[in-house]
């Protein structure tokens, strides 16, 4: 997605191949876009459909990522900084100047270097690992790898975060965007090759999916058509994780966000079972409880599920770990080489 598409995985610029990624949009959920709003015609179908809340977050999300990646490209400068590639290597769309693109075939997706990716702010493990730079967990979800990376996540985060917004207010729905992105970036972090650097909101988008799913089994009771809307939203997020394994798509930024936002739904996302009996006469002291006992469990259960997740991969990162050394099968998760293509 954007893919949630999925953090865009493009090559190091230490790397001296100077190439981002082809087709690396991060969550590259826009595949999936007709089931998106399939689901949304689902979601929601039990007792509260309700719609209070003027969904503002999301659109200003949507800004700060556009406004980020302008400021990418001015920093880019393509005509001064020119191409990896040689003086032959012309930039793209060269009337824009200092907001050109890269040539395509160091940048399909028409954006900067990964040079300047780098300079940035993209997630880059030894950087983190090694030279204490974790601020670049959260700095990587901002950027994006170019225009069709950035339209593809934004349309995903419309799609998604708006219903949402409009369900549960901005201030949940921020956190798990934002918890959700870094969890993602950990993970990813945690599995990415030395020459490789990561960059997307697609850990965000993968966790808003994540705490959709949540919120049906916290919120089970109240359900009328359960069946609909769990097919729906798992048909969504399989198909946006089977992209996830083609070359150049950070799938592990999408595991980890995914995950992150599932455990996360069921710590925000609850809602009263009961909370239409205030519209009766009956006295306090006859109300049913708001909250069902196994919403109590889940939400126990989920949080210290997050805490262990949190604190025990950054642990591995910050002490130089790589998941790649310590499960050699775990790259299948990332990219499936076929006779079509090979993973990097």
């Amino acid at each position: 997605m954007a893919s949630g598409s999925g953090e865009g995985k493009v090559a190091s610029a230490s790397s001296g191949e100077g190439k981002v990624a082809s087709g690396s949009g991060e969550g590259k959920a826009d595949p999936a876009g007709a089931l998106y709003l399939q689901y949304a015609a689902s979601y929601g179908t039990g007792v509260y459909d309700d719609r209070q809340w003027w969904p503002w977050l999301v659109p200003t999300l949507l800004g700060a990522c556009v406004a980020v990646f302008a400021v990418e490209m001015y920093e880019n400068d393509c005509p001064t900084h020119g191409s990896t590639l040689g003086r032959r290597a012309t930039c793209v769309a060269g009337f824009l100047r200092r907001f050109s693109f890269q040539p395509l075939r160091e940048n399909p997706l028409l954006g900067p270097s990964s040079a300047t990716l780098e300079k940035m702010g993209a997630l880059n493990w030894a950087k983190v690992a090694y030279q204490h730079q974790g601020w670049r967990l959260i700095s990587c979800m901002w950027l994006h790898a170019g225009l069709i990376h950035l339209v593809i996540n934004m349309l995903s985060l419309l799609f998604i975060g708006i219903r949402l917004e409009q369900q549960f207010g901005y201030v949940r729905i921020g956190i798990i965007y934002l918890l959700s992105g870094f969890g993602g970036s950990v993970l990813s972090a945690l599995f990415l090759r030395n020459h490789n650097i990561s960059v997307g909101a697609s850990g965000a988008l993968f966790g808003l999916l994540g705490s959709m799913l949540s919120e049906i089994f916290m919120n089970w009771t109240i359900y009328s058509n359960k069946a609909a809307a769990i097919i729906t939203l798992l048909s969504i997020i399989v198909i946006n994780l089977a992209i996830g394994i083609l070359p150049h798509a950070d799938n592990f930024a999408h595991i980890g966000g995914f995950l992150t936002g599932f455990l996360l739904g069921f710590v925000l996302l609850a809602r009263p079972q009961f909370g239409w009996m205030e519209r009766n006469e009956l006295p306090e002291t006859n109300q049913p409880p708001k909250y069902k006992r196994y919403q109590y469990v889940l939400w126990g259960a989920a949080l210290v599920l997050l805490l262990v997740w949190y604190a025990v991969s950054l642990a591995m990162l910050f002490k130089g770990k790589n998941g790649n050394d310590g499960c050699h099968w775990c790259r299948y998760l990332n990219c499936l080489p076929t006779s079509r293509w090979k993973c990097t």
